[in-house]
């Protein structure tokens, strides 16, 4: 889960709603002074949010960008029905390309952790011909790996009958003994918030998702062989899909993996400036002058 090293918004930022059709979707959304020379639609992971990319969203700004972060569906703001077919990855792919709609110019995907299967997902539909490039942020090629089985078979065999304030209690307790501090108490009053309010439906499904999504490195390859750029990035300390298995990706890809200095599993949090400089020189590298 990432911690936001802050809420304020920044100056270019506001909330916002956009209206999809399934329902609509709670969204920050950045834009720069001038005309955008396009957008970056930043997706976030499993118990994640828009809020994890909000130090993000100046430095893109900055730069020339429009940035979209969203709540997928039955995550924090974003409401959802109590029913997992509604949060299959087809499901939230659809989700995520209406809004790649709601962009401006080029429109880049960023995919954080499970954010990263959603989007794989979306540019492998038929109608995901609209994005202009594909960014595996910290994501793997399949579901997570056997260190992370116990764990995560446990909260889906508990969900949804065990409340889960219940749950938070106890990931909270053995985060804060690993070493994990908010950096404020804002912050640590939002974490209980935004993990509270998620549908625990939702969460079940994709915590399912994490543990049987199947490897379809080959498809994405040949995607990209379409012509679709895809870059892979991540930190150094990344501690969710080994590091070995993200290189495999880039290596089938043919491209060499972007890593972003001082990072772990949430670059986009713990190293924004460096995670935003990484991002634009990513895209103008594939998109010279912005251009799709």
């Amino acid at each position: 889960m990432s911690t936001p090293p802050y809420l304020d918004l920044p100056a270019h930022a506001r909330h916002v709603e956009l209206a999809t059709s399934r329902g609509p979707l709670a969204a920050l959304r950045a834009e720069p002074d001038g005309t955008p020379e396009g957008t970056f639609v930043l997706v976030p992971g499993w118990t994640g949010s828009k809020e994890d990319f909000i130090a993000v969203l100046e430095p893109l700004a900055l730069r020339g960008w429009a940035v979209i972060a969203y709540d997928q569906r039955g995550q924090f703001e974003s409401p959802g029905p109590d029913d997992e077919d509604a949060y299959s990855l087809p499901s939230l792919a659809r989700d995520l390309l209406e809004v790649v709609a709601a962009g401006t110019g080029p429109v880049h995907v960023v995919g954080h952790s499970f954010g990263g299967l959603v989007a794989r997902e979306a540019v492998l539909d038929p109608d995901g011909s609209p994005v202009a490039s594909l960014v595996l942020l910290c994501s793997g090629p399949a579901a997570l790996p056997a260190s992370s089985r116990e764990r995560l078979g446990a909260l889906h065999a508990a969900l949804p009958q065990v409340p889960l304030e219940v749950i938070y209690d106890v990931k909270e307790a053995a985060d804060l003994e690993s070493g994990w501090r908010p950096p404020s108490p804002e912050v640590g009053a939002f974490m209980r918030r935004r993990f509270t309010a998620t549908n625990p439906v939702a969460l079940r499904a994709l915590t399912g998702t994490l543990l049987d999504t199947p490897d379809r490195t080959d498809a994405l390859v040949a995607r990209a062989r379409e012509g679709l750029p895809v870059a892979v990035m991540y930190g150094p300390a990344d501690d969710a899909w080994p590091l070995a298995e993200q290189d495999r990706v880039a290596a089938a890809l043919g491209v060499e993996p972007v890593v972003v200095p001082g990072a772990g599993h949430s670059p986009a949090a713990e190293a924004p400036e460096e995670t935003a400089a990484a991002l634009d020189a990513l895209v103008r590298r594939l998109h010279p002058a912005g251009q799709g």
